[in-house]
This record gives C-alpha cells, structure tokens and sequence, in this order.
C-alpha cells in the first residue's frame, strides 16, 4: 500500500496520470478486453514467471497498446532475482 501511495505522490502531474489510464482504457475497450481478463491475464503472468524468477508484483505494469493496425500487449516486470532450478 505504501508503494501505491508513492506512486500517487511521485511527482507526476495528475493530468499526464488520467490520460495515461483513459488511453488504456480506450485501448482495452477497442481489443474488447475487459478489467476482469487483464486481472486474468496479469495473475496467469505471474504465476507462470514466479516458477522462474523473483519478480517485484507490486511495480508490475500489463497493458494493451495499439501498434500500427494492431494491439500488443506490453509488460514491464521488474525482476529481483532468478530461481535456479536443478
């Protein structure tokens, strides 16, 4: 929650925040893909990485970004480590 919290206060106007989240709310509309898939999405990610690597959930960003004709998908997963496995 802190981390949430400093993000809100990270020094980021609030007007570049709003049109950031209107964008992927846009974006997410247009590929027809509800909060509840993405919530999906974002939870089958981390479940499948988690076997691999250590990843910081918590500065985690999934989202929907038109490219070209064309949506992608776009993950910035901050990784604190890797697990090895034997």
């Amino acid at each position: 929650m802190l981390d949430s919290i400093k993000r809100m206060f990270s020094g980021e106007k609030s007007g570049k925040v709003a049109k950031r989240r209107l964008q992927m709310v846009l974006i997410q509309d247009r590929a027809s893909v509800s909060p509840e898939v993405m919530g999906m999405i974002r939870d089958d990610i981390i479940q499948v990485l988690s076997k691999y690597m250590i990843i910081d959930k918590t500065d985690m960003e999934i989202s929907l970004e038109n490219v070209d004709d064309s949506v992608a998908l776009v993950a910035n997963i901050p990784v604190q480590n890797m697990r090895h496995h034997r």
